[in-house]
């Protein structure tokens, strides 16, 4: 069905009307798509959205395993993500045919996984509770003390929850090729550009980064630090979507990307294969669509929820 007349946006809005869909978009999603969007934030907050939705149609925007995500939650309901080749480096380091192998072999170490959400459904499946980098820390902290923690699959955020917490993980060498872009050099230059302005990183960024930051947090707690700061210029070192986010909320403050030694901001390949004319596409057509089989997504709704209730 074509809505005559109407620009594009139109039509997205129309079609999700009548199909009675909701549109999810994560933080690093292009500045059309977040401005479209029903609700934008990090991997924790839409996960909150898509628990909760009356939707029939989750229309998400993000990548593959945040739908899948929104799928385990909301098996009666349809998902569909703009572009199925929106994958995850992150996810991709930990198969989970190779996890499942390791705690095979491995099996006297009794370990209780904890599994970053920016993991396939089948890693999930394989988790005892799933944790997002807004509240990995609660849920490190939650967990039982008498059994061996593995933490998959990004080293940096786990190297980061055990500053925070003194608990001991084995980690799994997974990591973001994003955030590890990032080096000490690139953002000791442009600290020394923009003298005062605080450093906020992401903690999937390495150790040589975060200890030049002054906070190291999620994305949804970027927006609350930048508007409880004094500060009146920022340097976000994370993916370049996040900073519409941050000039549309806070638009009294400058907010300047944090450079890589490759280019002057770090975009996420895989974040950006979203488009308008493919959110169109997914609506009119309700493909592609989010199949997971239903021993999986049963498995992967247990360590979603215990999050989701270690978190309210």
């Amino acid at each position: 069905m074509k809505y005559a007349g109407t620009d594009l946006v139109g039509e997205i809005q129309a079609l999700k009307k009548e199909r009675n869909a909701v549109i999810l978009a994560h933080n690093y999603q292009v500045r059309e798509i977040q401005e479209v969007a029903d609700f934008v934030g990090d991997s924790l907050g839409l996960s909150y959205q898509a628990a909760k939705t009356d939707a029939e149609v989750i229309a998400f925007c993000g990548v593959h395993f945040m739908a899948e995500t929104a799928k385990i939650v909301n098996p009666g309901k349809r998902v569909v993500l703009p572009d199925m080749d929106a994958g995850c480096s992150l996810s991709d380091s930990c198969p989970a045919g190779r996890l499942e192998a390791y705690l095979k072999e491995h099996a006297d170490r009794n370990y209780y996984v904890i599994a970053y959400i920016n993991c396939s459904a089948g890693v999930k499946a394989l988790s005892d509770v799933i944790c997002t980098s807004g509240n990995a820390v609660r849920i490190v902290e939650s967990a039982p003390k008498d059994r061996n923690l593995l933490f998959v699959p990004d080293q940096n955020l786990g190297a980061w929850v055990m500053e925070q917490t003194g608990r001991p993980m084995e980690l799994w060498k997974g990591s973001c090729y994003v955030h590890v872009e990032f080096t000490r050099d690139s953002i000791a230059k442009v600290r020394t550009e923009h003298p005062g302005a605080p450093v906020v990183a992401h903690p999937e960024c390495t150790h040589a980064v975060r200890i030049l930051a002054d906070e190291v947090c999620s994305t949804e707690k970027m927006i609350t630090y930048c508007k409880a700061s004094p500060a009146r210029k920022f340097i976000i070192v994370t993916e370049s979507g996040m900073l519409h986010r941050l000039r549309r909320e806070i638009p009294d403050r400058e907010f300047i990307a944090g450079p890589t030694d490759r280019c002057a901001c770090a975009d996420c390949r895989f974040m950006k294969l979203n488009t308008l004319e493919k959110l169109h596409a997914a609506l009119l057509h309700l493909e592609p669509e989010i199949v997971i089989p239903e021993e999986t997504r049963r498995r992967a709704e247990v360590p979603i929820r215990r999050m989701l209730e270690w978190s309210a």
